[in-house]
């Protein structure tokens, strides 16, 4: 039988996340810091999180119409919710083991109360298992939105802009797990050093191939140990980053011996590919407006050897000009939804308008620190057009000096990447 650990502890992180309404992805990775999981039980664990979050709408549809939306206390809710997750999802997980350890949960809990009540509901959803199978099939139908667990306004506005087809598909999309991509740090090693020492590791990596980025520089990690302790990891050889990613520094273009500016550079991934565009040489300014965020940036630049970039707070080092100034804007991050677990739950309706204005203004700054000869980037790993095309339209209303010079956007469903948009933009000559 598989042990317990695993389950509190997903416990515990959905129960954490919901009193501080905090992501849970940070809360769990503390608690496997002090948890002494085999790689089968933090997978496991894993997996049992992030399934009850993506499914949390869903999962409480089951719940209230078996308990006539009686009220739980949260943390019964939440066995419950890991309980039918892994009968209704999880094909792996010997029947008795899933009544036992919900039992055991709320033991754990000091809910003796509601023990008897949690045994009788995992029973009960066992015996119906083809029987709510094929309802939840239905309601997928039916009523996509809910069947999908996405909340209505997200699908509605959806569905208005790609049609039925395309939004369900991109809301099966979000409930797939993301897999895990490599970059290359060319600036330390080539693919095929790196294959071998992935080899020796235990990596099975297979190459990725898209056409804005350079072949062979990306790799997706089918099976590894934890990264952490990979030693090829520690030592700089890879990026841990999507495909989507390498859209905006492949309009970018930066060259060895430029100065580039990166204005949103945290956590780092894109810095530290531009300085490998650059080979080290040159001058390379990034910069974020969170200290906390600074610190994740300079320890992925130590650790991939980046040499040639500077790294400060927006406000306060922002200054002169540049050949290339990228602008990677926060955003709401629709397009990297299958990444955010909790991100569907936070969104509300119209937030992509009312980001757009904080977007436009940092556009609007990167634009004056680009060289009259320059080229300026903005980007977001959003889906949304009030924060792309339509926000791009805007500045260049309010800029008559300025032209795109080329721009595109990655769909989940399209390009099977994460969402992600860049346009590159240039002064127009003066004649």
């Amino acid at each position: 039988m598989l042990g317990k650990k695993p389950r509190q502890i997903a416990l515990q992180s959905l129960l954490r996340s919901q009193q501080t309404h905090r992501a849970v992805e940070p809360i769990l990775s503390h608690e496997f810091q002090s948890a002494t999981l085999s790689p089968a039980d933090t997978g496991l664990c894993r997996e049992l999180v992030s399934g009850c979050v993506r499914w949390r709408r869903l999962l409480d549809w089951l719940i209230e119409r078996t308990t006539e939306g009686r009220e739980q206390k949260p943390a019964v809710r939440e066995i419950l919710r890991l309980g039918l997750y892994q009968i209704f999802f999880l094909n792996r997980i010997p029947e008795h083991a899933i009544v036992d350890e919900s039992v055991r949960l709320a033991k754990a809990e000091k809910c003796l109360g509601q023990a008897g009540f949690i045994n009788a509901m995992m029973r009960r959803f066992l015996r119906e298992r083809e029987q709510i199978t094929r309802d939840i099939a239905d309601l997928q139908d039916a009523r996509p939105a809910l069947g999908q667990s996405h909340p209505d306004c997200l699908y509605e506005q959806w569905e208005q802009r790609w049609g039925r087809e395309k939004t369900v598909r991109l809301m099966e999309w979000n409930n797939q797990p993301a897999p895990t991509c490599a970059r290359v740090n060319r600036l330390l090693t080539d693919p095929q050093r790196l294959a071998k020492r992935w080899e020796d590791e235990g990596v099975e990596a297979s190459s990725i191939n898209c056409d804005w980025a350079t072949t062979g520089d990306l790799f997706r990690l089918r099976k590894h140990p934890p990264l952490e302790s990979l030693a090829s990891f520690r030592d700089g050889l890879f990026y841990v980053q999507d495909p989507s990613t390498l859209l905006s520094v492949s309009l970018l273009d930066p060259q060895p011996a430029q100065a580039v500016l990166d204005l949103c550079a945290a956590p780092g991934g894109k810095t530290c590919h531009i300085a490998e565009c650059m080979k080290n040489e040159g001058r390379l300014i990034a910069l974020d407006n969170s200290e906390s965020r600074l610190k994740l940036l300079r320890e992925n630049c130590d650790r991939m050897r980046v040499t040639c970039a500077t790294l400060g707070q927006t406000d306060a080092t922002a200054t002169g000009k540049y050949d290339r100034v990228l602008a990677d804007v926060p955003c709401s991050n629709t397009g990297v939804m299958r990444r955010r677990l909790d991100l569907r739950w936070r969104l509300s309706p119209g937030g992509a308008s009312r980001l757009a204005d904080e977007q436009l203004k940092l556009l609007g700054q990167a634009a004056a620190h680009t060289k009259p000869d320059g080229q300026l980037v903005y980007s977001t790993c959003s889906i949304e057009p009030e924060e792309n095309e339509q926000l791009v339209a805007r500045f260049l209303e309010a800029h008559p000096g300025w032209r795109l010079a080329t721009e595109r956007s990655l769909h989940p469903v399209e390009d099977h990447t994460d969402g992600a948009y860049a346009a590159r933009l240039t002064r127009q000559a003066k004649n």
